[in-house]
């Protein structure tokens, strides 16, 4: 599918094969298809963004950085209320666990380079 959008729509395909990367390296984890789901998406994140866009909107103008950082902060809160349970919520444990075992072969090897065919 990526080759044939390739020609007319060559970001679309590399989008593609940016999210199909992202999706195997997930199921690589072991975790159920529930959760697998939902850390395949951007959905939480785009939509505490939007909230904290929202927040901040009518503020005209920013002094320096500290404020900055304050109202992002204020925004993230306000969208924290709006937050669910994630959907999979159950095998966390499996994807901590996947996690350290990567971490702890990354720092037996002094790696710092993200290996996903190393993470299960």
């Amino acid at each position: 599918m990526a080759r044939q959008l390739e020609t007319e729509h060559p970001d679309a395909a590399a989008s593609l094969r940016e999210g199909l990367e992202q999706m195997f390296t997930v199921r690589r984890l072991g975790v159920s298809d529930r959760l697998a789901r939902t850390l395949s998406t951007t959905n939480a994140i785009e939509s505490m963004i939007s909230v904290a866009r929202d927040t901040t909107r009518n503020v005209k103008h920013w002094r320096d950085g500290t404020m900055i950082k304050r109202w992002c902060a204020a925004g993230m809160l306000n969208a924290e209320r709006s937050f669910r349970r994630l959907k999979g919520h159950k095998d966390m444990p499996v994807l901590v666990a996947a996690l350290r075992r990567h971490a702890q072969h990354s720092n037996q090897n002094n790696t710092l380079v993200c290996d996903t065919a190393q993470i299960a």
